[in-house]
């Protein structure tokens, strides 16, 4: 743990000398005095100018000095001074008058995520429309592909709810699975869908590729812990890696699943619903809901879809190494995610050098994002 703290450290050290570089504050001490004066959910003539969304699902305890959620190391790490009551949402808003970074924590899953974000989105008190929206949570990740506290970028969002679904035990003989698209004649129909139903979203591309060239070269914690954890991944040549950063897209969907053959489906509905363009990286519960809420809000200029990031760092992998039970491994991994520390540090020291990137050059990127 000694290492995690040096790193944080330093890391501190370095994003809050990045900071420094802005001429102005984002918002003066007037327009923070009045949007405070307003109620939330009701009218409000003065807004606090967004540049950076940065968007959390779940927090441990106290905002501060305890475990760690998604939330804390920004809290703790920048200066998120003024606090705005978010009834209408799972929890208050933290903001940055200087930088002009807003913090949100939806709570999980993507009913949370999609409803906070809605609220976020439509709360008069903020100016969101020339927003980054940079989503910043932990994930399980696929073997094949990177090691735990591991950061993906991602260009697909695919749901992993909407489907049909027969008990794997009363499925026809050659099913590979019980669970198919809506409107398909059963799981190995290859008939290409559009996604209609939100079943799959496509982030800006550029925007991916700048926020990974960016990042690519970044140093990510590493311990002996995850490393014994990867080492038992015979076979899979990525999992056992050190953490890096790469490009790999996300699977939201609410039920928690483990285990290879789980792990093989994700990658079939990535590629379905991609139809061959996606590469299922990391699972989580959330994104396709909070990407549905910035669609809605595109369409009456309170945000723009072209301005999401988001990011995932493994805390666990979605499948159990070679030999091992995955319920059994699920259960143990329930207990404490041998890669939580690293994966929020990773989040931290990845996302946080897109932030001080875009906030700290905001006269090159405000008008309109990186190409």
């Amino acid at each position: 743990m000694r290492f995690f703290a040096r790193l944080a450290l330093s890391a501190a050290a370095l994003l809050a000398g990045a900071s420094q570089v802005h001429a102005a504050p984002a918002a003066d001490a007037a327009t923070i005095a009045a949007v405070k004066s307003c109620a939330p959910a009701r009218p409000c003539a003065a807004k606090l100018p967004v540049r950076v969304v940065v968007v959390t699902m779940f927090e441990i305890g106290a905002d501060t000095g305890d475990k760690p959620g998604e939330f804390q190391l920004w809290k703790e790490r920048r200066n998120l001074s003024v606090t705005l009551p978010f009834p209408q949402g799972w929890h208050d808003l933290a903001y940055d008058p200087q930088t002009g970074v807003l913090a949100i924590v939806t709570g999980m899953g993507s009913i949370r995520s999609a409803t906070a974000t809605l609220a976020l989105g439509l709360d008069d008190r903020l100016d969101l429309s020339r927003a980054y929206w940079l989503v910043a949570g932990i994930a399980g990740i696929d073997p094949e592909d990177a090691s735990v506290g591991s950061a993906a970028w991602a260009r697909f969002l695919i749901d992993g709810d909407i489907a049909h679904e027969i008990d794997a035990r009363e499925i026809p003989d050659g099913w590979k699975s019980g669970y198919f698209a809506l409107h398909s004649k059963g799981p190995s129909d290859p008939t290409p869908l559009p996604p209609i139903n939100g079943e799959m979203f496509e982030l800006n591309p550029a925007l991916q590729e700048w926020a990974f060239a960016l990042t690519r070269d970044i140093p990510l914690p590493d311990d002996k812990v995850i490393a014994a954890e990867r080492k038992k991944f015979t076979g899979y040549p990525n999992a056992q890696k050190p953490p890096f950063v790469l490009k790999g897209d996300n699977m939201a969907a609410m039920t928690f699943w483990h285990g290879a053959k789980m792990t093989q489906w994700a990658n079939d509905w990535t590629d379905f619903w991609t139809q061959g363009k996606g590469e299922f990286v990391t699972s989580a519960m959330e994104e396709t809901g909070t990407f549905q809420s910035i669609e809605y809000l595109t369409k009456v200029g309170r945000a723009d879809r072209d301005r999401v990031m988001v990011l995932r760092s493994a805390s666990n992998f979605t499948m159990p190494p070679p030999g091992e039970d995955p319920a059994a491994y699920l259960l143990g991994e329930n207990q404490g995610y041998a890669g939580m520390t690293a994966a929020l540090e990773a989040l931290y020291l990845v996302g946080g050098k897109v932030a001080d990137e875009i906030t700290g050059n905001w006269d090159r990127y405000a008008e309109a994002p990186p190409k």
